[in-house]
């Protein structure tokens, strides 16, 4: 027979190897809370819960399509960002800590409109939306993302303006109080190094620009959102760190003022604010 706690023990046994033993443990309990509804907390109350053989079957694909690398959140179908549920498809980004800490910041900022620029699955607007009062729209070159993110949108009785569009070939935007892009920012160039579970899983066009123009993406926002922006106005980028003198010197030359570049937890420069006169 076969227990909730054995569940533990057999990510670990079968994925020893592939990650970190935290990162083992992690997955075991994002399955977990998957299939039984259950936290840390309750998975320890439930310790002794038997596992039906469906349950068991399931969490063998699972732990079967994690040794090809696949991140967890396909698998399942879904994760977690500002403690709000999201669906996700191969179409979409996993959000990052990163991208919770660039919300955040923006959440400090007093605004009544905002424009999500690359919006993904949804995850800033959709958590902007449901945490202020304000009027959100959210644009993206992909129309599956734009289906998931419409469903992320229900899913957390949100309202948002979802916009299919290619901001490369944008020439005006209306008015904003503030603009948020987390645009495609690493070269192509890059891919040798990264992990399988980004190259052969998450999608390129969101990740990857030319190495001959890895800012191109700041340089068209930028220059739209001086435009657009209204009077006192923000723009938030999530950048590369490799980059952010080359974005610090576009938007200042573009006329932004108050530019402020902000490190991450990990002390690393990714997240620029700048300000419309």
């Amino acid at each position: 027979m076969l227990y909730i706690s054995n569940i533990i023990n057999y990510f670990n046994r079968e994925l020893d190897g592939y990650a970190t033993k935290n990162e083992i443990n992690s997955w075991a309990y994002i399955v977990i809370e998957h299939l039984f509804g259950y936290s840390k907390a309750d998975y320890i109350c439930n310790y002794n819960q038997k596992i039906s053989k469906s349950n068991f079957h399931k969490i063998f694909d699972i732990v079967k399509e994690l040794k090809t690398y696949k991140p967890i959140q396909y698998i399942i179908g879904e994760t977690e960002f500002f403690q709000l549920k999201f669906k996700l498809n191969n179409s979409t980004l996993i959000p990052r800590p990163e991208t919770e800490e660039l919300v955040s910041w923006i959440l400090k900022h007093d605004f009544s409109s905002i424009l999500d620029i690359g919006t993904g699955s949804g995850c800033i607007a959709i958590t902007i939306a449901k945490l202020t009062n304000s009027n959100v729209d959210a644009m993206d070159i992909c129309d599956k993302a734009l289906k998931i993110a419409v469903l992320n949108a229900k899913i957390n009785s949100v309202n948002v303006n979802f916009i299919l569009n290619d901001i490369l070939n944008t020439e005006k935007m209306p008015n904003y109080d503030v603009i948020v892009s987390n645009p495609p920012y690493v070269q192509k160039s890059d891919i040798l190094k990264m992990n399988k579970n980004v190259t052969e899983f998450e999608p390129h066009r969101a990740i990857f620009v030319d190495d001959n123009n890895p800012i191109v993406f700041y340089r068209k926002i930028a220059s739209l959102a001086i435009k657009s922006l209204n009077d006192g106005g923000y723009i938030f980028f999530e950048i590369n760190e490799l980059y952010h003198k080359e974005i610090l010197d576009l938007l200042n030359k573009i006329g932004f003022v108050d530019i402020t570049l902000k490190n991450d937890i990990n002390d690393k420069p990714r997240m620029i604010k700048a300000c419309k006169k």
